[in-house]
């Protein structure tokens, strides 16, 4: 009794477990911190910055001498020359030479180190790069979440109407038994609950589809189950709206990551200038090389005369490898006079490249200060559009619920309380919608004036 007691336990708290993992809801933290980690533009863009990485190994490199190794190994056949003794003979012999050398760059212009300093840079940049697809990810996040909400209240006003049109029509049937409105206004009315019903489709589909557009950007398998928390407050959490668009642009100077992109690039387009620059400039590269060969062919004995009287095996290959060892040292000058205007022609390059930087920085300057005055505007357009809709909304209630009293006494025909209703239902949709359009815009303020998507 106790094992059976211990399985159900284990079972139920099995299923309770699947039950809250499928109604799990997502918070707005969670769908950008998942997004961030999993979203395939931020993975390209992580591997930039591994290959930014790499280029920099590269340029520390250019510091590091560079050695190499070579051997070679051949068969001669016929009349040919001993390359240890130098005398042509009519033989079968075979050679192996070996060698190493080593060159290390003494002076190249500066260009190495200028490399390594642009390298440095091509980092940072390929880090900001980096940040601003995360912060543009977070913004798509949010705006997609937003709408998910916006969709599900949509629906739960569709869903309000569709109800007090269905306890629109009980009441008008009891009315048409009473002789009290005609048989024509039960008829309206059960039209009116019908396209009730196709609203409330069309809204479910609307929801459906922005859950898929936010599980898609999270880059989730399973979005069928795929869900948000609800409730979320139409308020100015930050009082961002009290900064002017001056103080807001001035802080957004010191932390937007495009601006910081733009200026990097142009120190990297300087140190360009600075890399071609060198290509005029004298190059002083030192080197050592270490060499040696072995011959495998029988040495001929001669006479005094000269001539051969017989053979003797050549001496062991350490002996060989020890003898006919050289080795050479030194520096090498080279100075660039004509390379047919490649030199200049970097330089050229590399100073239009400078002034496209210079341009693109003011450009930045110039469209964050337009979109930071630009968003201000919008959250107060987009405040004040939200308070006249709730305003509207409240005058639209009164008028209803007058209508609807008239209509209950038959001093009004269903297809005028129909109007009242419709005017009702725009206006709860348009509170929704401003309500949802205030809170982004909030969010893209906050944004500029440095205040994360979510708090860490």
């Amino acid at each position: 009794m106790k094992k059976n007691s211990w399985i159900s336990l284990v079972l139920i708290s099995v299923f309770s477990l699947s039950a809250q993992a499928q109604t799990k809801k997502w918070s707005l933290e969670e769908c950008v911190n998942y997004a961030i980690q999993n979203n395939i533009s931020i993975k390209q863009t992580e591997l930039d910055t591994k290959t930014a990485a790499i280029d920099k190994k590269g340029a520390i490199g250019n510091f590091l001498p560079s050695l190499n190794a070579n051997a070679s190994h051949s068969w001669n056949i016929g009349l040919n020359q001993d390359i240890t003794t130098g005398l042509l003979q009519n033989q079968t012999t075979q050679f192996t030479s070996a060698g190493a050398s080593v060159g290390i760059d003494i002076y190249r212009g500066l260009q190495n180190q200028n490399t390594l300093r642009r390298a440095n840079l091509s980092m940072v940049a390929a880090k900001y790069q980096l940040l601003k697809m995360q912060e543009d990810i977070a913004l798509n996040v949010a705006n997609a979440f937003l709408q998910v909400l916006f969709n599900k209240e949509n629906l739960k006003v569709q869903k309000e109407q569709r109800s007090i049109n269905e306890k629109q029509l009980y009441r008008s049937e009891e009315l048409v038994k009473a002789g009290t409105i005609p048989r024509g206004d039960l008829l309206d009315v059960k039209a009116t609950l019908a396209s009730d019903n196709q609203k409330v489709i069309a809204a479910e589909n609307t929801l459906l589809i922005s859950k898929l557009s936010l599980a898609q950007l999270l880059q989730l398998k399973d979005f069928e189950s795929f869900d948000v928390v609800d409730g979320t407050m139409a308020k100015d959490e930050n009082n961002i709206l009290s900064q002017t668009p001056v103080a807001i642009y001035d802080k957004a100077k010191e932390s937007r990551t495009e601006l910081k992109i733009a200026e990097t690039n142009l120190e990297i387009a300087q140190k360009s200038l600075a890399i071609a620059k060198g290509g005029f400039q004298p190059t002083l590269q030192g080197f050592y090389n270490f060499s040696s060969r072995i011959s495998y062919a029988d040495v001929p004995l001669r006479d005094g005369n000269g001539t051969v009287i017989g053979t003797q095996a050549p001496p062991p290959f350490f002996d060989q490898f020890n003898t006919n060892k050289g080795q050479s040292f030194g520096a090498q000058l080279s100075i660039p006079i004509f390379n047919g205007f490649s030199a200049r022609n970097n330089v050229e390059r590399s100073k239009v490249n400078l002034e496209k930087s210079k341009i693109a920085v003011e450009q930045q300057n110039l469209d964050l200060q337009r979109n930071v005055y630009t968003a201000f505007s919008d959250a107060k357009g987009a405040l004040k559009a939200h308070e006249s809709a709730i305003v509207a909304l409240e005058s639209r209630q009164q008028s209803y619920n007058y209508a609807k009293d008239k209509f209950d006494v038959g001093l009004m025909n269903s297809f005028d309380l129909n109007q009242s209703q419709t005017l009702l239902s725009n206006a709860q949709s348009e509170v929704l919608r401003s309500k949802y359009d205030y809170i982004f815009k909030i969010k893209i303020l906050e944004f500029y004036f440095g205040i994360p998507i979510i708090k860490n």
